[in-house]
């Protein structure tokens, strides 16, 4: 038996994910979905999960972005090549899109830890030569294109995947779906249970899916209406063409348009969000549905500074696979974590210099924000006053690093970032504040650890759960955040971190919030209470990474999703 014959045989669990953080020099991720299901993976290999990953290939990656002297956004491609980091596979399969038959073949990467274990993941392709010069781009670019472009790729995914398991010889028991992109995985299920025309259920539909529904587990992330893919069924019908009839779509989809969290949830025995609150607000939006909560986590193994591991490494010797032990994180010296902070910083601190020229100062806190730019994270809510962050400045010094890429659709996060830029050169002078091109794995290690303070300030309830925090919070970085997502669940007031505001509060209130917290409470900390602001630290250390981590959140989908 080969190794990957020993894979094949051991399999039971599939997760599907348009997009995955594996490496940073695999383009194949975007943002925090794609860092999730990274994290997952790689708690699948430390709890020894029989599960195999199945993604886009993306050979010319999500985008590579630089900003001009004006502050616009430039972005292209940012290209990888499969060859260095996967092997392909024998077997290929099609998939009809647009009346004829596109081939999908799969590369096998193999996420690997010290012990030699794997965790296979299948980099699906449609470059091959057999297929259409047109058909040959359909796996190339992360979220590229317009929606006939969106809709082929997830058919490959989901259906290319499928049937790619059947010709490896996968016996895939349970299908998980990172979001509704993979939703028409259950469609290829679905269209092999066909029920006899006497057993038709009661709204028409034709098929048992029943059967499908207890083979699927349907993950979703966001909150947000306009982020669901809705796709015309006259497109559908096009690109799809027999592969379900549309009127039984229509009864599993919805009835205007082909909307694939709706699809997902019908054909899904387990829902659930991603943090409690999101759950609550994804019942608001599809009542009718049990969606349960299962709060995301990271994986402290890869988030965690260099100074950091070193640190846990000494004191609790098996954190990485038992996170947990970090509850006693409180009992560790204070010069020690101190010390280990400022390394991080440094580290930042270096980084900046190399990439702007600006030269941080070690003593002045360091406020973050990184995360995709786009209008309801609100990026700019630090910047709502400018007279009153430049009277705090004068009173408190502090620094401001910023990062994050913006869809190059999203016309709403491209002019955010225009307008930060112009921001930065009017307050150039007075307060130190960088942005940072190219936001990416690498980066985001260095800023979730070398900042002092990480600032979020999403409207509510649009953040799902977010996880740059509970990464943050795991090198001794505060939180600073609106109360939303996970922030809800793990902040204590002045102890892992503080509010924004308050449940209620209007987008004008956050900002006075904001402005009022910095000023009298998180700033005077940090530069008159060491003692007090490293307490903080230490509590959240103690208390966020230990609770929200991927080794918990995986357990919770073992015992309560895949075991059900």
């Amino acid at each position: 038996m080969t190794p990957f014959d020993a894979i094949v045989a051991r399999t039971r669990i599939a997760y599907f994910t348009m997009e995955i953080a594996l490496h940073p020099e695999i383009h194949t991720y975007s943002g925090g979905l794609s860092v999730l299901a990274g994290d997952t993976a790689r708690s699948c290999l430390d709890l020894g999960l029989p599960v195999v990953f199945v993604t886009l290939v993306s050979r010319f990656g999500y985008l590579r972005q630089e900003i001009d002297a004006a502050g616009l956004q430039v972005h292209g491609h940012d290209p990888w090549d499969p060859a260095a980091w996967a092997a392909p596979l024998g077997a290929k399969i099609t998939v009809d899109l647009d009346g004829r038959p596109v081939w999908v073949r799969a590369w096998l990467h193999l996420l690997k830890d010290g012990s030699g274990e794997a965790v296979p993941v299948l980099l699906l392709d449609t470059d091959v030569e057999d297929n259409a010069a047109e058909d040959r781009t359909i796996t190339h670019c992360l979220y590229g294109r317009d929606e006939g472009y969106r809709l082929k790729q997830e058919a490959v995914l989901g259906i290319g995947g499928v049937r790619l398991f059947r010709a490896l010889g996968f016996e895939v028991g349970t299908y998980h779906l990172n979001e509704g992109h993979a939703a028409l995985l259950a469609v290829e299920l679905l269209r092999r249970e066909r029920l006899p025309s006497t057993d038709l259920a009661a709204n028409g539909c034709a098929y048992d899916v029943a059967h499908v529904k207890a083979r699927c587990i349907f993950t979703t992330h966001t909150p947000v209406v306009s982020a669901h893919d809705q796709f015309p069924y006259e497109l559908v019908a096009r690109v799809l063409g027999g592969l379900i009839e549309i009127d039984q779509l229509r009864l599993l989809a919805g009835a205007e348009r082909c909307n694939m969290t709706q699809l997902a949830l019908s054909l899904s025995g387990y829902v659930n969000g991603v943090a409690e609150q999101h759950a609550r607000t994804a019942h608001r939006l599809y009542p009718g549905y049990r969606i349960r909560a299962i709060t995301n986590g990271i994986h402290v193994g890869t988030w965690a500074a260099p100074s950091f591991a070193a640190l846990f490494d000494r004191h609790f010797p098996n954190w990485v696979h038992e996170p947990e032990s970090l509850m006693r994180a409180d009992l560790l010296d204070d010069a020690a974590i101190w010390s280990a902070h400022v390394e991080a910083k440094r580290r930042l601190i270096d980084h900046v210099r190399t990439a702007t020229g600006l030269g941080f100062a070690l003593d002045q806190p360091i406020i973050g924000l990184a995360r995709r730019m786009t209008g309801y994270k609100r990026p700019d809510l630090l910047f709502s006053d400018l007279a009153r962050l430049k009277a705090i400045r004068r009173r408190h010094p502090f620094q401001v690093v910023l990062a994050g890429k913006a869809h190059p659709r999203d016309e709403q996060g491209k002019r955010l970032i225009e307008e930060i830029h112009a921001t930065i050169r009017a307050l150039q002078g007075t307060i130190p504040i960088v942005f940072l091109p190219g936001y990416d794995m690498a980066m985001a290690k260095l800023l979730v650890a070398g900042a002092d303070v990480w600032l979020n300030t999403p409207m509510p309830p649009l953040e799902a759960s977010g996880t740059s925090g509970m990464k943050a919070a795991l090198n001794g970085v505060l939180n600073l955040s609106v109360l939303d997502g996970w922030w809800m669940e793990a902040w204590i007031e002045g102890r892992t971190g503080w509010a924004v505001g308050a449940a209620g509060d209007s987008p004008a209130e956050h900002a006075v919030s904001l402005y009022d917290k910095l000023d009298a409470v998180v700033l005077p900390k940090f530069h008159a209470d060491r003692a007090g602001w490293v307490f903080m630290m230490k509590e959240s250390i103690s208390k966020i990474p230990a609770y929200f981590n991927s080794q918990r959140m995986m357990r919770r989908y073992a015992t309560e999703a895949y075991l059900r």
